[in-house]
């Protein structure tokens, strides 16, 4: 002969429910906040540059071959970029690039002009205090590049 089931017994499977709700819940918040904050990509298509690696150590290695080396600096509202070779001596070409915000997304171009042999100036205008990346390539003589990435503080 079976008993009834007696009043205490009848919240124990609603305890099972409520936690299953609970762990629902709480999984999709943090879906929510997966999907609407920062990915973590900071460029795109991240995974093929990710699989073509090695064409980027191999531009690196290249570029050290050259000995080029590029000395940038903030000079009031202007950067000033000089480039050397191994020897210490100024290298004639051309240079373009742009300062980039990180965290914004904010690209300002800059238009470099020749002060003097291997040494550029670009006015940098109106720009926001904080962090900045110069991404700057540049171009000699014979067509060789020096790609030149430089994080600053801008006041």
């Amino acid at each position: 002969m079976t008993r009834p089931a007696l009043p205490r017994d009848r919240w124990i499977p609603w305890v099972f429910v409520g936690g299953m709700l609970l762990v629902v819940a709480v999984n999709l918040v943090l879906v929510f906040f997966a999907v609407t904050t920062f990915t973590g990509v900071t460029v795109g298509h991240a995974y093929d540059r990710g699989r073509t690696y090695n064409d980027v150590l191999d531009a690196a290695s290249r570029q050290e071959a050259l000995g080029w080396r590029g000395d940038v600096q903030l000079r009031g509202a202007s950067l000033v970029v000089t480039v050397k070779d191994r020897t210490g001596s100024t290298v004639s070409g051309r240079l373009e690039g742009r300062l980039l915000r990180p965290l914004e997304g904010t690209t300002l171009l800059l238009d470099f002009a020749a002060t003097a042999t291997g040494t550029f100036r670009a006015d940098t205008g109106a720009r926001a205090p904080g962090q900045w990346d110069a991404v700057l390539r540049f171009v000699g003589p014979d067509g060789q590049t020096l790609d030149i990435r430089q994080r600053m503080i801008l006041p």
